[in-house]
């Protein structure tokens, strides 16, 4: 696992998985399918890789946060920078500083709380985890209400972010006056585009945004990864041919849930058993099986077709 110190090319040197995260009936972790999982990342030519919303994060208690931590660890390979992320609210933060300084992780991604929470509240909460953990972190910027870009910088000046993952979603990802009054702020060497596919066309066209996250490269890592290459080399006709592929799958997660359906699209492609999803979030309805699943296989077939 990689454990140098966070630069700017890291967020760049590949797309960033963000999986979901396997459990057995009885909620344990299910160490088999999470590493196949992984292993199939690897193999699609992800070397990065996030463990926040998409493994439901959120809900995890502290009964098993630093056995997790370890198992991730220890599955990936040399080269895989591994991203635990923590909290969101300050409890739990500060309670899993403790277990994050002790580890080998260069950074840790900070959930964003919607509520309760102020900006200057959530500016606080990561400055004193930041500080507890010895080592920069990754701000979510999930919504504009969570930090201003005055409050990013703060954090950006004092040294205490690594990165930010920006995943405000738009009508038109392209017209954006925050990400545009954000990168006023902050270097766009230190933004990825955080919201998969999409809008990372236009994250990195317009607004030169480092890299992107995915949770659908957890079906299709090879088409993703030719996407960022695409991106890089300025071929953007290209990247926009490849992206056509998964927003079958992407429309899908965006009209039942962007977590939900990941999780059970997994399961469906035949990739890895993710089983149930630890509460309060639940198994995609049977309603919506059938239309996750025919998206999900063809969506790995057409990434296994690519030469």
């Amino acid at each position: 696992m990689k454990t140098s110190a966070v630069s700017a090319a890291d967020l760049a040197r590949s797309v960033i998985a963000v999986p979901p995260l396997a459990r057995n009936g009885d909620l344990t972790l299910n160490p088999e399918a999470n590493s196949s999982l992984i292993r199939h990342l690897e193999n699609g030519g992800v070397s990065t890789m996030i463990y926040g919303g998409n493994a439901n994060f959120y809900s995890m208690g502290m009964y098993e946060y630093g056995a997790v931590l370890d198992f991730l660890e220890h599955t990936v390979a040399a080269n895989t920078w591994l991203i635990p992320s923590a909290g969101p609210d300050f409890g739990k933060l500060m309670d899993q500083a403790r277990l994050l300084r002790t580890r080998a992780f260069p950074t840790a991604m900070v959930l964003p709380l919607a509520f309760p929470a102020t900006p200057d509240g959530s500016e606080k909460a990561i400055r004193l985890l930041a500080e507890s953990y010895g080592r920069p972190v990754i701000v979510y910027v999930k919504a504009e209400g969570f930090l201003t870009s005055a409050h990013i910088k703060r954090l950006v000046d004092t040294g205490l972010v690594a990165a930010i993952k920006y995943a405000v979603v738009r009508e038109h990802a392209a017209s954006d006056p925050f990400l545009r009054e954000l990168l006023d702020n902050v270097d766009a060497k230190l933004i990825v585009s955080g919201i998969g596919e999409r809008p990372a066309i236009e994250h990195l066209r317009t607004f030169g945004l480092a890299g992107f996250t995915s949770g659908s490269v957890c079906i299709a890592p090879r088409g993703s990864t030719r996407i960022l290459a695409a991106l890089k080399s300025g071929d953007f006709a290209t990247a926009d041919v490849i992206r056509a592929a998964y927003l079958p799958l992407e429309n899908l997660r965006d009209t039942y849930s962007p977590i939900r359906v990941l999780h059970d699209a997994v399961t469906f492609a035949g990739i890895a058993d993710m089983g149930p999803m630890l509460p309060h979030l639940s198994n995609i309805g049977g309603d919506q099986q059938a239309a996750v699943a025919a998206a999900a296989k063809a969506l790995l077939a057409h990434d296994r077709a690519l030469q």
